[in-house]
């Protein structure tokens, strides 16, 4: 059975609480398990408030998307081109996905590739051939779908969840 088709806007500067809202609650859904709640907040704190969200809004070359089903808003996309991306990596010829999160309520419904497929709509429309992404070492259900979507781990860094240094692989994706 096919999955009901989302609605997929683009985040506008009014919409920023909001924004905050579900980063918080889906950052915390996707890593408490496995991460110290002191670590988790930390992060929370230094990089994922109003402030920080605010700024990465702004940029004009980042951009958040809102997936919604039936007027809820249910997940969502941050996308960064040229300056805004996180790595120098594969030669300036890629865009990057930093996020992409759907509520655990609604995984397994389909629309984590209807988010994904969305970005790789809007990179094409800027030229882009290539995406690539950073995804947690023992984000198995994460890495699990990327490579179903011919991700291709090319290197890895270091990603500091607040005072525990972590292991991210960066998968690239030809589009």
């Amino acid at each position: 059975m096919k999955a009901p088709t989302l609605q997929i806007d683009r985040v506008g500067l009014e919409e920023i609480e909001l924004l905050f809202q579900l980063t918080v609650n889906t950052f915390t859904e996707t890593f408490e398990k496995q991460n110290s709640i002191a670590n988790l907040q930390l992060y929370i704190k230094e990089q994922l408030n109003p402030k920080q969200l605010l700024t990465e809004l702004k940029n004009p070359d980042s951009f958040f998307y809102f997936a919604r089903h039936k007027e809820e808003i249910v997940g969502y996309l941050k996308l960064n081109f040229n300056q805004a991306q996180n790595e120098a990596v594969l030669e300036g010829k890629a865009f990057e996905i930093e996020r992409i999160y759907i509520r655990q309520t609604h995984q397994r419904k389909g629309w984590g590739s209807q988010l994904f497929n969305k970005a790789i709509e809007l990179g094409k429309e800027k030229g882009y051939t290539q995406l690539w992404l950073g995804v947690w070492e023992h984000n198995e259900k994460a890495l699990a779908f990327y490579k179903r979507k011919g991700g291709l781990p090319f290197s890895s860094h270091l990603f500091q969840l607040g005072e525990d240094p972590q292991k991210d692989i960066l998968m690239q994706f030809n589009i």
